[in-house]
């Protein structure tokens, strides 16, 4: 019987991004972690922002594409809630080792977890014609 994370890291897939010797710590571990599961996690982190969406009176829905942009940006980071409730659905696809490495550094990993959360949401074509 495979364990959890070996479970875990065999579904993810490909690495995406270059790591190299002069990569930090926190490039490699985006790369290597936050990246694959994003890319795993897209349809319900999409699901998610549209059901926030829905919940907050479809008012994104009536915004100029520019203005949906900003929306995406804004609530990520400043609705403390919807954000946790984000990165919750990143956490629970981490290793036990990926785990201990991300709270060394949750702070600056966390940044780069919701930027490229944000860039993805804002890529979604889906979110965007609706």
């Amino acid at each position: 019987m495979e364990t959890r994370d070996n479970t875990i890291v065999s579904f993810r897939g490909e690495i995406f991004g270059n790591t190299t010797i002069q990569s930090s710590t926190e490039e490699k571990f985006q790369n290597e972690t936050l990246r694959p599961i994003l890319k795993i996690q897209n349809d319900l982190l999409v699901a998610v922002f549209i059901n926030y969406a829905v919940k907050q009176k479809n008012v994104f829905f009536d915004l100029t594409p520019q203005k949906k942009m900003d929306y995406i940006e804004n609530v990520i980071q400043r609705d403390i809630k919807f954000r946790n409730s984000l990165k919750g659905i990143v956490l629970g696809l981490f290793t036990i080792s990926e785990y201990n490495e991300y709270i060394q550094n949750s702070s600056n990993l966390n940044k780069r977890m919701m930027n490229l959360l944000i860039e993805r949401l804002k890529n979604q074509e889906q979110i965007l014609q609706i």
